[in-house]
């Protein structure tokens, strides 16, 4: 029988140990020789009043060996190189001393002097192959000792740790049985105690370089994103710097996993066929390895995202994003013991999750159409789709009197709308245009539900503490409205504060927030910090508000007995975060409460909970971006078109030419949406198709299937007046 590679291992660390003790000699000697070489060299430097307290770095701690860069360098020979090796790596807590901060400032957030690390492992990155093997089987034993041999000085192991992860060549180690050794490290991370881990992670965000002044780190940015104000980062530039540097070391690994598992070659189905890339499944590439890389990772992401070092998006890995099998992983994930990457949200781009919400909607989508007819064969006939009939000019009583009949299980089935009166069949694009309409029906004033600031133009709920029955039910439409929208992956017009997609998810808000909401009153409220004593006696203002309630003013005591509490210097913010809490949560406590309720009722256990609020802005709402020239690029074109033809680039010609306004109305018109999805237009499946030759008929459109349906015009002024003919006129819908 095959002997374990356990023992193995041991009996590895048993040789080292050996070798180390036979070393001890050796190394002790010349430790001594440098020793008393430095202490010379201090001495007579001392004499000549040139002391330096950079130079104490040769000197042998009282506490054990230190390993510095500059000790190394003045080595003579790889023989003393090893030696000097194989004593600093002896143990984990003798290497924790090695490369100690001489910056006592520095020294009190981070121990170690991570540049002369680095300056080390160039060194030794210099030599012959036997010192460099000698380093990888060195750091091998070491954090095996880690994790076999905890050592009680805590804080000494975060030190060893910091200078394994300096090696540039960390993430490329393997034992003899090519099982990698980064996941080892990692595990002994995670190995630590919570107030250990949260040292190393205090480390990372350590400063050990100054960093260019023109210097921007490039980081993965969502599309045409607003940033919420407090999602500003708190850290200076080198803390940032410091941090990512560490975030990139974990970042390789997980890349280099995931591009070598994408590069196996599948056998090819035929005879001169191009061997194809496949998609990785964590499941299927025995997952455990990446696993502990992500759980590391997830702890580094609990620390940024409390203390915002660097951006979110510097988490997204472009090669999980490009390899991960979704489809494989989002079943395994609903799993209770699925290894998925979905359970590490903080390594998917938006345009992932929304793949992954899409998956989850189509899987429950042909669930309820299969228990719908299961259910028909036993009770009658049963509907196997969410139907909305409704009339263009009563929109949303139709709608919210038809969803208040349905059951939480028909809000899964896969919806289709139909116009009373018009033939189109939903297969996308009715359903699209249905969703457009009815939102800016109820966001408009004439149902009082939202106000709309002047300034930003984002829609806020209307202060209410008893607000009607009728205006609640319409809330709470519009809440379903949304969750069905998402569901259904359809792009909604909308604009809605940051404030929102935050209590959606259960984020708490901020005085910032307020600055999208009401403008003024943010900036208000911001002045106050800026009185004196005096000018706030002279307002005479108390805890006590006033909002305005369909028409009728009325007061609010922010605190209890707040109509007789001045404000005064020592409670101006607490009036301030009282003002802020009425804004957004006591003044529209029971609409949001609602609307939250529509909202979760269909996507309440969905993906979306695992998203940032930014990133359920986009999915929503899409991207502002209208880069034509992506979607030039990425057209399909059918019925014997190509982009060579010339109708074709007349049509691209003109295009070219329009406002922002006129390409939103040719959007709707071929797409019954204006908006853009996540990742830009080039993620849209848009085809033109020829439609006969030349001749007076308009342009036409398959909007369920994003088509175009484009005759071939003789002249491009022909082919302008026509399709701009067809795109004024794009409401409603026809049988062709």
């Amino acid at each position: 029988m095959a002997n374990s590679p356990e023992p193995s291992r041991k009996r590895q660390r048993t040789d080292r140990r050996q070798q180390q003790q036979q070393a001890q000699t050796s190394a002790s000697a010349m430790v001594t020789r440098s020793r008393s070489r430095s202490a010379a060299q201090i001495a007579s430097r001392q004499s000549l009043g040139t002391t330096n307290d950079s130079d104490d770095s040769s000197e042998v701690s009282q506490n054990g060996v230190v390993l510095t860069s500059k000790l190394l360098c003045e080595l003579r020979s790889e023989k003393d190189v090893i030696a000097k090796l194989i004593e600093a790596f002896l143990e984990p807590c003798t290497l924790a001393r090695s490369f100690p901060q001489k910056d006592a400032l520095r020294a009190l957030d981070c121990p170690v002097d991570a540049a002369d690390v680095r300056s080390a492992y160039t060194f030794l990155a210099k030599k012959s192959k036997r010192v460099r093997d000698e380093l990888r089987r060195l750091t091998i034993d070491a954090i095996n000792t880690l994790n076999s041999e905890p050592c009680d000085e805590h804080d000494s192991q975060m030190n060893a740790v910091l200078i394994m992860l300096l090696n540039p060549k960390i993430t490329e180690y393997t034992h003899d049985d090519d099982t990698p050794v980064f996941p080892e490290l990692c595990s002994a991370i995670l190995n630590q105690p919570p107030s250990q881990r949260s040292t190393l992670m205090q480390y990372f965000a350590a400063s050990d370089a100054v960093p260019s002044s023109n210097s921007t780190p490039a980081y993965p940015a969502l599309l045409n994103v607003r940033p919420s104000i407090d999602e500003q980062l708190l850290a200076s530039d080198g803390e940032r710097e410091s941090f990512e540097r560490y975030l990139n070391i974990f970042q390789k690994y997980v890349t280099q996993e995931m591009v070598k598992a994408a590069q196996r070659i599948v056998p090819p189905a035929s005879a001169g066929s191009e061997p194809a890339t496949q998609k990785v499944s964590l499941h299927t590439l025995g997952g455990c390895s990446l696993v502990v890389v992500a759980q590391c990772m997830a702890l580094i992401n609990s620390y940024n995202n409390t203390h915002k070092v660097v951006p979110y998006t510097a988490f997204y890995n472009d090669a999980v994003n490009e390899h991960a099998d979704i489809k494989e992983d989002v079943p395994r994930f609903r799993m209770p013991d699925g290894i998925s990457f979905c359970s590490y949200p903080f390594l998917l781009s938006p345009t992932t999750k929304s793949e992954i919400i899409r998956i989850e909607s189509v899987i429950l989508m042909r669930t309820e159409l299969q228990d719908s007819f299961f259910r028909a064969m036993f009770s009658g006939v049963t509907c196997p789709y969410l139907v909305l009939e409704v009339r263009r000019d009563n929109l949303v009583r139709d709608t919210l009197y038809q969803l208040d009949l349905k059951f939480s299980q028909d809000l899964r089935k896969q919806l289709k709308v139909r116009f009373v009166g018009e033939e189109g069949v939903d297969e996308g694009g009715v359903q699209k245009e249905f969703f457009q309409l009815i939102v800016r029906d109820v966001f408009s004033p004439k149902y009082g539900i939202f106000k709309a600031s002047e300034n930003t133009h984002f829609y806020w709920f209307r202060p209410q503490l008893k607000p009607a029955k009728d205006s609640l039910e319409e809330i709470r439409l519009t809440g379903q409205l949304i969750g069905l929208a998402v569901y259904n992956a359809v792009i909604l017009d909308i604009h809605l504060p940051p404030a929102m997609y935050k209590k959606l998810l259960g984020v708490s808000v901020t005085r910032e927030d307020l600055r999208e909401v009401d403008p003024e009153l943010y900036h208000g409220l911001m002045q106050l910090l800026n009185l004196t004593t005096e000018e706030l006696e002279f307002l005479e203002r108390t805890f006590e508000i006033e909002y305005e309630d369909l028409g009728e003013l009325r007061t609010h005591e922010l605190i209890p007995g707040g109509a007789h509490t001045l404000l005064t210097i020592h409670n101006r913010d607490l009036f301030i975060d009282k003002y802020v809490d009425f804004v957004f949560n006591t003044g529209c406590e029971k609409q949001f409460s609602e609307f939250k309720s529509g909202f979760d009722r269909i996507c309440g256990s969905s993906y979306v909970r695992h998203m940032r609020p930014q990133e359920l802005e986009l999915l929503v709402c899409g991207c502002s971006d209208l880069d034509f020239t992506a979607l030039e690029r990425s057209t399909i074109y059918d019925g014997g078109y190509s982009k060579e033809t010339t109708v074709i680039q007349y049509f691209w010609r003109v295009v070219g030419e329009f406002t922002d306004e006129l390409k939103r109305k040719l959007l709707f018109f071929a797409t019954s949406s204006d908006r853009v999805p996540i990742g830009g237009l080039s993620k849209l499946h848009f085809v033109i198709a020829k439609n006969g030759g030349d001749s007076d008929r308009l342009p036409t459109s398959h909007t369920c299937f994003n088509v175009l349906l484009l005759p071939e015009y003789s002249s491009l002024e022909k082919l302008r007046e026509r399709l701009l003919t067809a795109i004024h006129n794009s409401e409603g819908f026809g049988m062709i």
